[in-house]
This record gives C-alpha cells, sequence and structure tokens, in this order.
C-alpha cells in the first residue's frame, strides 16, 4: 500500500473525498501530492495542510469544464514535475443537481454536467497521459464513477449517466493505454457523508443505510484504501476494473 516515489494528482481536492484520497496519498507515503481544484481557497487549504504535514504538496487550479483551463493546467504540471505516476480523476459536479426528473431536468444543467463529468474525464486523461508514460513506475489511473450508476437511481439522470460514461471510458481507456504499462480503474462509492451530500434528503440517506450489507453510513475512509491500492504497485496488472465501495448496497 506504500507510493513511495510516486507523484499523485488529484483533481477536485480542495475538499470532501478529493482531500481524503490527498491525505490518504500523503499517509501512504507519496513523494509529491498535485492538488488541482477549481475552488482556489479549498485547494491552497488542502495543499497547505499536507505541507504541514511534511508532503510536498502544490495547489494548481483548473476548471473541468474549461478545456483550455485544462491545457494551461497541463503545461504548469509538465513544468514543475515533469512526470505523474498516478491520476485520480474526482472532480465532478454532484452538489445541488438531483430531485428532477428526467423530463424537469434543463439542458443547460444537463450540458454543464456532461461537460465536467465525462469530457473533462476524458480531457484530463488526454493532458495528463504523456506525463503518465514517463513514469519509471507504471502510470496508474484511477476514475470516480458513483454506484447510483448500477442501480439506476431515480431523478438524477444527468448525474447517472455521466458516471454511467465514465465507467464505459475506464474500460476503452485501459485497452488503449495498457500497451503503456497504464492501468485504469473506476470505482463506484455509495453515497458518502462529505460537504457534496450535506443537500441529499435524509430518507435517501435511510434508503441507503437501510439497503446496504454493512448497514451505516459512508464514510470517506471507507474509500480511501481502495484509491490508495490501485494507486500503487500491488495493483500494476489490474486494470479496466469497476470497483464498487458502497457497504453492499449494489454487488458488482
Amino acid at each position: 500500500m506504500s507510493l513511495a516515489g510516486r507523484t499523485i494528482l488529484i483533481t477536485g481536492a480542495g475538499r470532501g473525498l478529493g482531500r481524503a484520497f490527498a491525505e490518504a496519498c500523503a499517509a501512504a507515503q507519496a513523494q509529491r501530492i498535485v492538488v488541482a481544484d477549481v475552488n482556489a481557497a479549498w485547494g491552497e487549504a488542502t495543499a497547505a495542510s499536507l505541507k504541514e504535514a511534511g508532503v510536498e504538496a502544490m495547489f494548481l487550479p483548473v476548471d473541468l469544464g474549461d478545456p483550455k483551463s485544462i491545457d494551461a493546467f497541463a503545461e504548469t504540471v509538465a513544468a514543475r514535475c515533469g512526470h505523474i505516476d498516478g491520476l485520480v480523476n474526482n472532480g465532478a459536479i454532484a452538489t445541488g443537481i438531483g430531485g428532477k426528473t428526467f423530463e424537469e431536468i434543463d439542458i443547460e444543467t444537463w450540458d454543464r454536467v456532461m461537460a465536467v463529468n465525462v469530457r473533462g474525464t476524458w480531457l484530463m486523461v488526454k493532458a495528463m497521459a504523456p506525463l503518465l508514460r514517463k513514469s519509471v513506475l507504471g502510470g496508474r489511473i484511477v476514475n470516480l464513477a458513483s454506484d447510483t450508476a448500477l442501480w439506476g437511481a431515480p431523478r438524477l439522470l444527468h448525474y447517472v449517466g455521466s458516471k454511467g460514461a465514465v465507467i464505459a471510458m475506464t474500460r476503452s481507456l485501459a485497452r488503449e493505454l495498457g500497451p503503456d504499462r497504464i492501468a485504469v480503474n473506476a470505482i463506484a462509492p455509495g453515497l458518502v457523508l462529505v460537504e457534496a451530500t450535506e443537500y441529499v434528503p435524509q430518507e435517501r440517506k435511510d434508503l441507503y443505510v437501510a439497503g446496504r450489507a454493512m448497514q451505516r453510513q459512508q464514510m470517506p475512509e471507507d474509500v480511501t484504501g481502495v484509491v490508495v491500492f490501485l494507486l500503487g504497485q500491488g495493483a500494476g496488472f489490474v486494470t479496466g476494473q469497476l470497483v464498487p465501495v458502497n457497504g453492499g448496497f449494489v454487488f458488482n
């Protein structure tokens, strides 16, 4: 589970699961962590916290909905790091978009969710692939999907559709990047208690708990271990896989 010597880049690392991933990578002795987020205040706070813990960390802003922002971000990462060993595609739009039926979702919101969650994931992989190919340890990509795409959560079609696309892209990317010794996998967390899910109605949270084989709330630390494993040496021959991490709400 050691990430010693590895440079790990995490999008959406300013808070919530992204910050938890950054802290877990630091605990696993990652050499360098690149904190990427659209919110500078959150990103700077995460990077500062990692530095206080003695980890080499840097915050770099990026807007996953803006291709030019991703290109500029990639140039900065290349200039400052030279290569990366792991990419965690965690950044996504999730907060405050649920509750509408497929007939009620407006086109603007649909397009914004797809631009960030689907196109943004693709473009980040495209931008980081040259740097992952330079990894002497073997590159790793972990894409954040969602178990909503496995059980078909209602009143959330744009988000569910975007995460279903992430799962499908993971499999195709694994085929294309395999010859470069880059492993690509996805995880599908359940409803995790973080800032991004504070808006979720309590009845939906209770539904998750009742439906899990392990009937309790899901916390960030329930997810971080799987991500650290997939970024590490022990997962070098694991690729194209989807790992549900949801306490048994959905089996795969």
